[in-house]
């Protein structure tokens, strides 16, 4: 599904809390989202709400764990294509069919479909791009991680 931005109004203040919040953590237990939920003033339920909203309308495109892929001996890569617009659509679904793909962005550049594989080994970065290549027909442009940094996004609540 192709992401257009949310309209200002599409997040209240504690939908940003929600966001700000747990990204610094999210607590294991018997009832995390009781816990988390808590800790932000929400029952468990009305977390898990809200939740559910803030991913049907595409605020978040998943929840769940992030795994340091190469902390494990796994590796990441930033991959780029080209895309004809009217094949967009048709190009995503292959893309994102894979397994490996943990995120992609369209772009308004040449280069408008920007995905990041992972994979278990650095060597199962290439047979995966390969495929996506034969599916598409279309060159995937690989970047693989020199150097690590980390960011968080903040929203203003």
């Amino acid at each position: 599904m192709r992401r257009v931005p949310l309209p200002p109004e599409a997040l209240d203040p504690v939908d940003r809390q929600i966001l700000n919040a747990l990204q610094d953590g999210f607590p294991i237990g018997e009832h995390p989202f009781a816990k988390a939920g808590a800790a932000l003033n929400l029952s468990e339920t009305a977390l898990i709400e809200r939740l559910r909203h803030l991913r049907e309308i595409g605020a978040i495109t998943r929840f769940g764990p992030f795994y340091d892929a190469a902390a494990m001996g796994g590796a990441f890569c930033l991959c780029a294509m080209q895309v004809p617009a009217a094949d967009f659509e048709r190009v995503m679904t292959l893309v994102n069919a894979h397994p490996e793909v943990a995120h992609n962005y369209e772009r308004t550049h040449r280069l408008n479909m920007w995905f990041v594989l992972a994979a278990e080994t650095p060597e199962g970065i290439a047979p995966v791009a390969d495929a996506i290549e034969r599916e598409t027909g279309l060159k995937v442009l690989r970047f693989p991680k020199l150097e690590e940094f980390f960011i968080g996004f903040r929203v203003s609540a």
